[in-house]
């Protein structure tokens, strides 16, 4: 279950978005953290300490500190390895420290539609993998999943692999850049 951004997040999104020069493909980055948002705690339930970790990790992702959002993932997922958000967002935390990290993103990025195969967040974001890895045919995949899961989100998974399409060899605009 995901939650509406809160005022305070929103605030975040703005200041980095004019922070960054309100880059276009940042700009499509920040619309997509929704599934960043924090989640409602389930106070009194075995979830509780995995859910605040998790929400702690949120915050700090939100301020684009990667290495440091994903141990907090890490540590939510040691409490609950079941937890689909917090695969996806390891999964993102990892990518957006280097190509050299894209497998370890896939293996969450899967496990979390393994978990949760309706969390349309996690095909956007493995499809974006898919195409920062030239794999165009799963990326497309995942597009045509995400046309029955939210078609704002698969409107946004086209235009990435439009663009990587249309110069296959200038990824700097994907990797760099989109979150």
């Amino acid at each position: 279950m995901h939650v509406k951004c809160s005022a305070a997040v929103e605030s975040r999104r703005r200041l980095l978005l004019r922070a960054a020069g309100a880059a276009p493909l940042l700009a499509w980055s920040l619309a997509l953290a929704v599934e960043s948002d924090p989640l409602p705690v389930p106070e009194g339930t075995p979830r509780e300490r995995a859910v605040r970790v998790y929400n702690e990790g949120v915050k700090v992702l939100l301020e684009r500190r990667h290495a440091e959002a994903q141990k907090l993932f890490e540590q939510a997922l040691a409490l609950d390895e079941k937890f689909a958000e917090a695969h996806n967002n390891l999964a993102f935390s990892v990518r957006m420290q280097g190509a050299q990290h894209f497998e370890r993103a896939l293996r969450h990025y899967n496990r979390a539609i393994e978990l949760k195969p309706t969390l349309a967040q996690a095909y956007m974001y493995r499809g974006v993998l898919f195409t920062q890895m030239g794999d165009m045919a799963k990326a497309r995949a995942d597009h045509a999943r995400l046309l029955g899961m939210d078609r704002d989100l698969a409107t946004r998974l086209a235009q990435v692999i439009d663009k990587a399409a249309a110069s296959p060899d200038d990824r700097s605009g994907i990797a760099g850049q989109y979150e």
